[in-house]
């Protein structure tokens, strides 16, 4: 039995029964995989916090084609699950398209626009060049060879929104630094191809890279196994992959998928929709990770040169320009 005909038959049985079950949410993960260490991986996270939390259940389902979408979000509304979570932009016209014909459902997409939110759906975006910016300091601060690299996955606004925040706080520190970027592809296999990451971040060694950030899912970590096996450094995304290789790990660019689905989830039924959420740095939704796997390599005073750069952003009187203004960026041409 494959998967989706196991999803559909627990979603049918889920149909038939009554009471709890009729309350739990559901989340679709994008395409990459549940496990793929980072975007899919910190949702799958703050759903796992609200479950043991507060010893509810959740439904899931993990997509193996574009197809499925709007099939999966259909079988959860008919199922009784509210709110309906979805993460990925691509997510946006597939929930766009469903909600109407479902208006006591809730949808929650993460990543994603609209034009008009419909009522019965919540938009949850983040400043991703915010976060950038902050490990683009550490990026240029650290590398010795004055040139660092910029991987993404799919070739799309929100990834190079990513990539001009990283230029915008490496440029703040060094305006001579190089920064070479390249994108995974063109197509959602581009979130999960550990190989194309791998040979791209040989490729940017090549060129003289000793610092790369992967922005690319499940494809950063072929990004952050070769960076550590040809000796440099990596910068991971989303969630905090500083573990994944211990002392050649930068820091990571924060991004918390897990806190906007753990909100969803906590307020069920009762959430807000109709409208757009941005979390930032000031909301604590971007951010940079230290621990005890990159706290050798990030010095006292390379941190205090962040945080104040991080209270001036937060404060408005930094501001870091996003890709989005202009569908380009000032400092970095992809």
């Amino acid at each position: 039995m494959t998967l989706m005909h196991k999803f559909m038959s627990a979603a049918a049985g889920l149909a038939l029964s009554a009471g709890a079950a009729l309350a739990e949410p559901a989340l679709i993960f994008d395409l990459g995989g549940k496990f793929d260490k980072s975007f899919n991986e910190a949702a799958f996270n703050g759903a796992q916090r609200w479950a043991e939390e507060t010893g509810g259940k959740f439904l899931e389902i993990e997509l193996q084609s574009e197809a499925q979408r709007e099939q999966a979000l259909r079988r959860f509304a008919e199922s009784g699950a509210n709110p309906v979570i979805t993460t990925g932009f691509a997510f946006a016209d597939p929930v766009n398209n469903v909600a109407g014909d479902y208006p006591d459902t809730k949808f929650v997409n993460i990543d994603g626009w609209l034009p008009e939110v419909p009522a019965n759906v919540q938009l949850i975006g983040f400043q991703e060049h915010q976060g950038s910016y902050l490990v683009g300091m550490l990026a240029a601060m650290t590398s010795k060879s004055g040139t660092i690299g910029f991987i993404g996955g799919m070739d799309i606004p929100l990834i190079r929104h990513f990539g001009c925040g990283y230029a915008q706080g490496a440029k703040a520190v060094n305006p001579d630094i190089k920064i070479v970027a390249n994108m995974t592809g063109t197509t959602p296999t581009a979130w999960n191809d550990p190989v194309k990451g791998s040979e791209l971040t040989k490729a940017q060694i090549s060129q003289g890279a000793d610092v790369v950030y992967a922005a690319a899912g499940g494809t950063g970590v072929g990004v952050l196994q070769t960076a550590a096996d040809e000796g440099i450094l990596s910068i991971g995304v989303d969630s905090n992959q500083n573990y994944l290789h211990s002392g050649k790990v930068l820091t990571s660019m924060l991004k918390r998928v897990d806190v906007a689905v753990y909100d969803s989830m906590k307020a069920g039924g009762a959430m807000e929709t109709g409208g757009f959420t941005v979390l930032g740095l000031a909301e604590d939704g971007v951010g940079y990770a230290m621990d005890e796997h990159n706290a050798a390599l990030v010095t006292a005073d390379m941190q205090a040169a962040v945080e104040e750069a991080k209270a001036k952003i937060i404060d408005g009187s930094l501001e870091v320009v996003a890709y989005y203004t202009n569908d380009s960026c000032p400092v970095l041409d992809f």
